[in-house]
């Protein structure tokens, strides 16, 4: 119980009180219970399932969806929560390079929350997925980021109808939030259009057939083969008004040129604006310019490293390629989550530039979605 000092009219009083303090504390103490004090309170614990940081993780599955992508299932040891739809960046060691990318989540949340498990599934594209894809095998160890991400149903900012577009390896998202769905982790109307060249280019197809219900629908549009059951196609204004009327937000994952296409038919019939349509950003890529190389130096706290930067991948690839361990999330500029100092040099921002305005004033960069057009010194926070 807590000691209550009740200030005296006579300031003499206060005086003969204080005396008295410290065997009025020897008696309070006495009169206090032995039982040792918790070493963890669940405000901690739960602290730890909503923001684990980076774990580490074991591969303990792997699954073929289709010829050109796979699901691997990674135990973490510890239950992890997130919204579906989000996404989790995945490390590992290669050779010399460290090397990282974000990947949209495809189990469900209860299965983090209560299996102590998270999968992702990977399109063979690109250096890292494709190392996965080919070398991946059961019991690697890798280290997992905190889910991150906006790309999930918010009550307040979406409507309660949703429909999803989703090509390639973007239904990945969208297969978790089916799940979220049907296991009561979500609450929302989904119907998806899920584009693919053929049928057997369908990851999850009897999964998510399983699926559907009051609350989720899919329909498959197959742009290269014509079959019962399927549209043929791609997804047009009319289609889109075909499965969706009055108020809804579309949520879209997949290639630029899905995003491109489907933009200009969604404003053929009024579906414009960033509340009624939303998009997953892709990663920044090599830029189309002429081979040039520079030197990048980089300070991680007390350390300066000296390596090379080509003038066609980003600063966070030059240092990834010199074995350098540094934060990066989303790769696409949008989190901020690996901005840093820049001391010297010139440099250009793939796409729209989407640095905060304070990055911008006190000279903060985006390594994610900068390359480099000279030298260049920069000051980066430890990954």
């Amino acid at each position: 119980m807590a000691y209550k000092f009740k200030r005296q009219i006579f300031g003499f009083m206060d005086l003969l009180r204080f005396k008295k303090m410290v065997p009025t504390r020897e008696k309070m103490l006495a009169e206090g219970s032995a039982e040792p004090l918790p070493k963890t309170f669940s405000v901690n614990e739960t602290a730890k399932i909503l923001h684990p940081g980076t774990r580490k993780v074991k591969l303990a599955e792997i699954r073929d969806e289709t010829h050109d992508i796979k699901t691997f299932v990674f135990e973490t040891f510890a239950p992890s929560m997130f919204r579906a739809g989000q996404y989790v960046s995945l490390r590992a060691r290669i050779g010399g390079s460290v090397v990282s990318r974000p990947y949209a989540i495809s189990s469900s949340p209860f299965d983090a929350l209560r299996g102590n498990k998270v999968a992702v599934t990977i399109k063979r594209a690109g250096f890292f997925s494709e190392w996965m894809c080919d070398n991946a095998a059961l019991g690697d160890e890798f280290e997992l980021g905190d889910p991150s991400g906006d790309f999930f149903h918010d009550g307040v900012r979406d409507s309660r109808r949703v429909l999803g577009i989703a090509g390639g390896s973007g239904i990945t998202p969208f297969f978790s939030m089916a799940q979220a769905i049907a296991e009561g982790s979500e609450d929302f109307e989904l119907t998806l259009l899920y584009g693919a060249k053929t049928v057997k280019d369908l990851a999850f197809k009897d999964r998510l057939d399983a699926l559907c219900g009051d609350k989720f629908k899919v329909v498959y549009v197959l742009s290269d083969e014509k079959k019962d059951g399927f549209e043929h196609g791609f997804i047009t204004a009319e289609l889109i008004s075909k499965f969706a009327q009055g108020d809804f937000t579309v949520m879209m994952c997949g290639p630029q040129v899905m995003y491109d296409f489907a933009e200009k038919e969604l404003a053929k019939i009024g579906v414009t604006g960033a509340r009624r349509v939303r998009k997953e950003a892709n990663c920044v890529s090599t830029r189309d310019v002429k081979p040039q190389e520079f030197k990048l130096r980089v300070h991680i706290r007390d350390e300066a490293f000296d390596i090379k930067a080509d003038a066609r991948e980003t600063l966070l690839t030059a240092m990834e390629r010199a074995g350098l361990k540094v934060p990066s999330k989303c790769r696409a500029g949008g989190c901020g989550f690996c901005h840093s100092r820049l001391i010297d040099g010139k440099y250009s921002i793939a796409g729209a530039d989407k640095r905060r305005l304070a990055d911008v004033k006190f000279g903060f960069v985006h390594p994610c979605c900068t390359y480099p057009d000279s030298d260049m010194e920069i000051e980066v926070p430890r990954g």
